[in-house]
């Protein structure tokens, strides 16, 4: 039996216990916790800002390329090592779309590794508004809210002295938001058209059998009153972690963001990285069971007045005291 020590010293706590005889005092083990950097939301604003500015990061567009080259540029400044997976992956309509991938690494000889990732694509349809619904969106909070606090990560990392004692790999998937519009009268079922750059990532890593000891997808992480709900996913595959990583944000003082109650399945990249690529990872995602996504969700709403820095910074210092701790 592979409890049969653990099973003996309860047997012999309980006999002491009806024996009358007094135990050695119990006492309890504090928590040790770990020196970790401070998180700066302004600046994660910034990089959010920095992005919208760029404009709609719709793949084959100016603001796209911009915007690969300028994340590029900044992480190597910051010393992480960084790649790129350019693939092609045809859309929901019939177009044929260069997408690319980017990972970068830091501490890259560590075995024990940390995933970060996000995507960094925006919606070319606003098919959830009343107007204007083929024009792009800003995509604010859907795709640049999680870009920012993983470069604020990366570049807090990268001033720092103090370093993560687990190698880190930030990505940031491409083509994540593509899928059919919401009113589609008709559906192509004979595949997912949404989250192209993990449904590739997940069966071509970066690095030949890559692996990580689990992952955290941010997604919606920067809006006004965000809630972040345990999503069905993340309990599903990476339980463990998701109760980490809740208890973590009690622990700083952001309950009031992260909340004890379930949500229902998204399908989000961490799903994929989840099933092909076998990596447990969770979803910090901003959708509640009772009304779902946020009023401005694939809508020209999602620009930068839905962004708060309360938010950003609960969900950045969360993400990087996790890893720290490690």
């Amino acid at each position: 039996m592979k409890n049969s020590k653990i099973w003996l010293l309860l047997l012999m706590a309980f006999a002491w216990a009806c024996s009358g005889e007094k135990t050695a005092e119990t006492t309890t083990q504090e928590v040790v916790i770990k020196p970790y950097p401070s998180f700066n939301a302004d600046s994660a604003y910034a990089f959010i800002q920095k992005q919208v500015d760029f404009g709609p990061r719709v793949p084959g567009t100016k603001g796209h390329q911009e915007t690969k080259a300028w994340m590029i540029t900044n992480l190597e400044n910051y010393g992480w090592e960084v790649q790129t997976q350019d693939f092609q992956a045809k859309t929901y309509d019939g177009l044929t779309w260069d997408l690319t991938n980017i990972v970068a690494s830091i501490n890259p000889q560590a075995s024990k590794r940390i995933l970060l990732a996000a995507h960094w694509d925006s919606r070319r349809i606003a098919d959830k508004d009343t107007e204007r619904l083929n024009e792009p969106i800003d995509g604010a909070n859907d795709g640049a809210s999680g870009v920012g606090i993983l470069m604020e990560i990366a570049r807090v990392i990268s001033s720092q002295e103090l370093k993560p004692e687990v190698g880190i790999d930030l990505i940031f998937f491409d083509g994540e938001d593509d899928g059919e519009p919401e009113h589609a009268n008709l559906r192509d079922n004979s595949q997912i058209w949404w989250c192209h750059g993990s449904q590739y990532w997940s069966k071509n890593k970066h690095v030949p059998n890559y692996s990580a000891y689990y992952g955290i997808l941010v997604d919606l992480v920067g809006g006004k009153n965000a809630r972040f709900y345990r999503e069905g996913y993340s309990r599903q595959f990476a339980s463990g972690i998701l109760s980490k990583v809740w208890a973590n944000a009690t622990q700083l003082g952001h309950s009031g963001f992260f909340i004890q109650q379930d949500a229902p399945e998204i399908l989000d990249d961490h799903v994929f990285v989840n099933m092909n690529a076998k990596i447990p990872m969770i979803d910090i995602i901003d959708f509640s069971p009772e009304v779902g996504f946020g009023h401005y969700h694939h809508t020209h709403r999602d620009n930068m007045e839905v962004i708060d820095t309360r938010t950003l910074q609960a969900v950045g210092e969360t993400v990087l005291f996790t890893v720290y701790q490690e």
